[in-house]
């Protein structure tokens, strides 16, 4: 874990409770959805898990004794698919990719850093551009492959790469 700065709110007890005046409500949730956004990438989540939630340190303040229910939980989340910050990797909608940035903007980084580093008409295998050395620097290395694959997967659908497998390996050319 870093050192993740939390914000007022996660200190104000009434804050783990859903308000039921609907502005209120808004507000809240925009505060708990910018909360979970800057939680996930200062942490590096990139998925998350319905059944583990509320164990998560974004869910559970134990410094006040204060947690937030599973059903708001899920009420957090669901405001978190409808910004298209979080797309659910099953129907029972029990796992979700958590997106700081769209996997279009991660495909713009990515293409970005190609054509930086002279890569455009050439084959960078998916480990190379996720865990290799040139990329130590890049906010991408070390992203969850599968947000990784669907980054790659936008670029292919813009025409700027295509994605190439290997046997076991996959790789992409930069176009």
């Amino acid at each position: 874990m870093t050192d993740f700065e939390w914000p007022w709110q996660y200190q104000f007890p009434p804050f783990f409770t859903l308000q039921p005046n609907s502005d209120v409500r808004k507000i809240q949730l925009d505060a708990w959805c910018a909360l979970v956004l800057s939680w996930g990438k200062s942490n590096n989540v990139s998925q998350i898990d319905v059944t583990e939630a509320s164990s998560l340190p974004v869910f559970r303040n134990s410094a006040i004794s204060r947690a937030l229910p599973a059903d708001a939980i899920a009420v957090v989340l669901e405001e978190l698919a409808k910004r298209g910050n979080l797309e659910w990797t099953d129907k029972s909608k029990r796992r979700g990719y958590l997106f700081w940035r769209s996997p279009t903007e991660w495909g713009q980084q990515i293409y970005s850093w190609a054509q930086s580093t002279s890569r455009i008409n050439t084959v960078s295998t998916l480990y190379e551009i996720n865990q290799g050395d040139e990329t130590a620097s890049e906010e991408f290395h070390g992203l969850d492959s599968d947000v990784l694959l669907k980054a790659l997967k936008a670029l292919e659908a813009s025409g700027k790469v295509e994605i190439m497998d290997f046997g076991d390996n996959q790789g992409v050319k930069f176009l």
